[in-house]
């Protein structure tokens, strides 16, 4: 009889997850449906204070999806063609791309080549009389080194947008994720930890001034119905998302440290197969709380490996195989090669395993023994 993890094991199983929720997910949504108020309504209204709450922020400002959450804060503070955004190439598309929507200058700097965090040290040396903010993304649930960015901006006056687009409820020195900064900003994708229907997103912020800005941006621009004093644009979280991702709100924390707990198991299993001279595991800062949006490690021969584990029917994902430095989009800027080279080292090794909460032992061993058989372990 074939156990569950013999069927292979797949990156990602949100049915799973919705199984656990079902009823309570349809419930949420059908009362949407009763009152037919699909955009802005008491949903949003509602998990909007309890984001804010959990993420110890004065106020929340949800949108139509992550992008635009980091497309709305760089609006927020100002920033104007010309102006440049310093920032992490070893990103999602969205954070270097948010930037040159408005017109402004990425300006890329390399990363920590343990957590792929933003280095901090090399944020000072880029800062010119351009430099209007600096965007840390909180890589895989980790936070990047906030004090010394904080540190760096407070001195030269530069505004912080924290992309934790992959890190709500993560900690660094006892904050939350998205709290540190002007603006944090949040992204509710279905595959993140806190996932929607569809796409969402969510501004964070301690500022009134910010807030109230955003809230008008986020719907053209306009502080009252029909009276517009900016050019903003229509991106709005609709109300089933709110619905969803407020029913879900109640299980983050448990989801979260689920993921906590099959990373331990994944290191366990990784050092007792004597894997860990080919494979590198996940750096964990002790005075962060990380919510290990994804187990990441850096593997001798990646690529092979990870043919090797799609054969094997063994979910795996390379997050990024080309740093935003070298797209084609971003040539215009004018980075070579070896520029930076702890983030296009990582573009060669990272490989990302399976780490959602409902992951069973049995699937995490397979995983583990599928990679040792790769490198002819036993």
């Amino acid at each position: 009889m074939k156990t569950k993890a013999d069927r292979g094991v797949p990156l990602l199983d949100l049915g799973a997850q919705y199984q656990s929720i079902k009823s309570e997910v349809l419930t949420a949504v059908e009362a949407v449906f009763e009152r037919q108020q699909f955009i802005l309504g008491r949903e949003v209204e509602a998990l909007e204070k309890v984001v804010a709450d959990y993420c110890q922020v004065k106020h929340a400002i949800g949108c139509a999806s992550g992008s635009d959450a980091l497309l709305l804060a760089l609006m927020a503070i100002g920033i104007e063609p010309g102006d440049e955004v310093i920032t992490s190439a070893f990103t999602f598309f969205a954070t270097g791309g948010s930037v040159a929507r408005l017109g402004a200058k990425p300006v890329f700097v390399d990363i920590e080549p343990d957590t792929f965090n933003i280095d901090p040290n090399r944020i000072e040396a880029a800062i010119t009389p351009k430099t209007k903010a600096i965007m840390p993304v909180h890589l895989f649930g980790q936070v990047a080194e906030m004090s010394p960015i904080m540190e760096i901006a407070q001195s030269k006056n530069i505004a912080v947008i924290e992309d934790a687009a992959q890190a709500i409820g993560a900690e660094y020195k006892g904050q939350q994720a998205g709290s540190i900064g002007e603006i944090g900003c949040l992204s509710f994708f279905p595959t993140k930890n806190l996932g929607g229907v569809g796409d969402g997103g969510m501004m964070l912020t301690n500022s009134d001034r910010f807030a109230e800005k955003l809230r008008a941006l986020r719907v053209h621009g306009g502080y009252s119905e029909y009276i517009y004093s900016m050019i903003g644009c229509n991106s709005r979280l609709d109300e089933i998302q709110a619905a969803v991702l407020r029913v879900k709100m109640h299980y983050l924390e448990s989801w979260s440290e689920a993921r906590r707990k099959n990373a331990s198991t994944y290191n366990e299993l990784l050092q007792n197969y004597k894997l860990t001279e080919r494979v590198k595991l996940p750096v964990v800062r002790p005075y962060c709380k990380h919510i290990f949006h994804q187990y990441t490690i850096l593997a001798k021969d990646r690529d092979q490996l990870f043919s090797h584990l799609k054969e094997k029917k063994i979910g795996a994902k390379i997050y990024y195989p080309l740093s935003l430095h070298l797209q084609d989009c971003f040539a215009y800027l004018g980075y070579k090669a070896g520029e930076l080279p702890n983030t296009e080292r990582a573009c060669t090794e990272v490989l990302s395993l399976p780490i959602y909460p409902e992951l069973t032992f049995e699937q995490q061993e397979a995983v583990v023994s599928t990679i040792a058989s790769f490198y002819n372990y036993s």
